[in-house]
């Protein structure tokens, strides 16, 4: 972590985060809180062998549905070395990847909000996996991650605590670091 101790004001910040209306937001669910109850969705299709595309369009919340301007299309497939043709990263580097932005999104949100001005931030992940629990080699060998690590590299007007009170901060409201680190309940169907 990079740091400078000299604190700008708000005033000054400018990391594109619009905490306004972030704070509006709030404060409108929290007079409304069933207005706060949202429903994410994505659609995927098989393409070939492991390749697919999964879209994202339309989602519930605000207490209505609500459509985006265009629709988002994701692709996953596998290495070579599972004999795929990797055409995309894998659905495993997708979840690293979107516990990394969720990360990066906060650690922005809460830098604007307390007036850290952000120069750059990366975070970096890496996951452990066994795949002896896929290929079924060994039932007791876990399907999914053993261990995640993340490490942020962040240059800031701020001092190395308050860089570290970012990053805290961003985890423990990260929707997709809740999501990874605690069980959730999927139902699956066949239609």
């Amino acid at each position: 972590m990079t740091s400078n101790t000299a604190q700008s004001t708000s005033a000054e910040v400018n990391n594109g985060v619009n905490v306004e209306a972030l704070i509006g937001a709030r404060e409108a669910l929290e007079a409304a809180p069933e207005a706060a109850q949202f429903k994410w969705r994505a659609a995927c299709e098989w393409v070939n062998g492991t390749h697919s595309r999964s879209t994202v369009n339309g989602f519930f919340g605000l207490g209505e549905e609500q459509a985006r301007g265009r629709t988002f299309t994701v692709e996953a497939d596998h290495p070579e070395v599972f004999a795929s043709e990797d055409h995309a990263a894998t659905p495993v580097e997708i979840v690293l990847s979107g516990l990394a932005s969720c990360l990066v999104a906060g650690v922005a949100a809460v830098a604007q909000h307390r007036g850290i001005q952000l120069r750059s931030v990366k975070a970096t992940l890496e996951g452990d996996m066994d795949l002896q629990g896929i290929l079924g080699i060994d039932d007791e060998v876990r399907n999914g991650f053993g261990a995640i690590r993340v490490n942020f590299d962040i240059d800031a007007d701020a001092s190395e605590d308050d860089i570290k009170a970012l990053v805290a901060q961003s985890q423990k409201r990260s929707a997709v670091f809740d999501i990874v680190t605690n069980p959730t309940n999927v139902f699956v169907t066949v239609n």
